[in-house]
């Protein structure tokens, strides 16, 4: 059979399996088998593709992550977190929807995990929010846009998917790549939701008692330390991710059931269990999308969608404009996970042609997805806020739009200039 009968084969089941809304990892699964079989190859290629792809050691660190980030879910953290950032920024016009803003950042430092983010933030502050008058719509909003940090700041699981996509980019260097970004998108949230604040009238933040403040501080700082030793022991080369990950484990597990005593004991069967399901779909997720792409790359879609691209433009400016509108359409109907693990193989080749640094794609194609995740109709973390909020998507989106705006405006500017994600790899590693 013809390559091209295969790849309308492997593009038509694909989509039909997604109409028929089977799960994604079964989509990849399928598709790929279907496709060996129109090429007579043996279907035994698929099953080593699928194992393969989850023979690597660096794999490791996304369930010690997962671990780690859901420990501290369960407990109270994002409560300590929140009387945090009040104390940063809560007395201003607002306050309570800027403490949403730093808050997800600081749990997204902590998570890196968006959908975490916004459960575990949303929870505590959007019910807070609605009962200071804020509208629950608006609630939902902010508290999904800020969600969207927690896939830039490191440790995200999202980097590390990337970087396994990617043929062995630097973990430690993407890291660090994520946090200037991230930092420029919070500011760019807190001002976006300081001017509708005062547009609308919302109340100021009441100020946090001075005799409150050392608790607050002691608190937050245990509670963050958790990032201090993820990041901390990965840049410093004094172990690297997967070790970090489990030390992380031991410090939250300590933290929480220990210091804290948020939980008793018994509740660790409750957390490794869910534990357990989040890491079997991601690494089912993993080992389907690997088969995926290894019968992409078999049939020269990659080759073809460069030459095509190429054929488009020589402009490097005009084809990273089409990639973003490409992954923005993508992220809408499609999860943010899934899509790293397709779209990396296909455009990889395409940036590098065109001089663009790995770890550079890797921010904009996060960040990128990460929009994806309050886009309707698979928007995960706008389900997430609406959810809790009790919000239609339809309300809730409709109030999302400026926030959509600011972030697709980020977005271009962390594409077009290479040196705000590069500044701290590039500080940190002596280049």
């Amino acid at each position: 059979m013809s390559a091209t009968v295969s790849i309308m084969i492997l593009l038509a089941s694909f989509v039909i399996l997604i109409l028929l809304r089977f799960p994604i990892a079964m989509v990849l699964a399928l598709s790929s088998l279907l496709t060996a079989f129109t090429l007579d190859l043996p279907l035994a290629v698929i099953g080593q593709r699928m194992v393969q792809g989850l023979n690597s050691y660096s794999l490791l660190a996304i369930p010690f992550f997962i671990l780690a980030g859901q420990i501290m879910s369960e407990g109270k953290l994002a409560m300590r977190l929140v009387n945090l950032a009040q104390l940063l920024v809560g007395a201003v016009r607002g306050g309570l929807a800027l403490v949403n803003c730093v808050a997800c950042m600081l749990f997204g430092n902590i998570s890196g995990s968006a959908a975490a983010d916004a459960s575990s933030v949303g929870s505590v502050l959007i019910p807070s929010m609605k009962r200071k008058k804020y509208d629950a719509d608006f609630s939902v909003a902010v508290t999904s846009a800020a969600a969207i940090q927690g896939v830039v700041m490191p440790p995200s699981h999202n980097m590390i998917l990337y970087a396994l996509a990617a043929g062995g980019v630097s973990i430690s260097s993407l890291f660090l790549a994520g946090i200037v970004p991230c930092l420029i998108l919070l500011a760019s949230l807190l001002i976006t939701t300081y001017f509708i604040a005062k547009k609308r009238g919302y109340p100021k933040g009441e100020p946090v008692k001075l005799k409150e403040v050392p608790k607050i501080i002691a608190d937050g700082f245990l509670s963050m330390f958790t990032a201090v030793i993820i990041l901390g022991g990965i840049f410093s080369g004094w172990f690297t991710a997967t070790e970090s990950g489990a030390i992380a484990c031991v410090y939250a597990f300590i933290l929480t059931f220990f210091v804290y005593r948020d939980l008793p004991l018994k509740h660790v069967k409750v957390i490794f269990l869910k534990t357990f399901r989040t890491v079997s779909m991601v690494l089912f997720l993993i080992a389907a999308s690997n088969a995926f792409a290894w019968v992409l790359t078999y049939l020269k879609i990659p080759a073809l969608i460069t030459d095509g691209l190429l054929s488009i433009s020589d402009n490097p400016v005009m084809i990273l404009l089409i990639i973003n509108i490409l992954l923005l359409i993508l992220g809408a109907p499609l999860d943010m996970g899934p899509l790293i693990l397709i779209m990396t193989p296909i455009l990889y080749p395409v940036v590098t042609s065109l001089g663009m640094d790995p770890v550079h794609f890797g921010i904009v194609l996060i960040l990128n997805l990460g929009i994806g995740l309050i886009t309707p109709p698979v928007g995960t973390v706008l389900f997430v806020g609406c959810a809790i909020g009790k919000v239609s998507i339809e309300a809730a989106t409709k109030r999302l739009i400026p926030y959509f705006l600011v972030m697709v405006a980020v977005l271009m500017v962390i594409t077009y200039v290479p040196q705000i994600s590069l500044w701290l790899p590039n500080l940190v590693n002596g280049s």
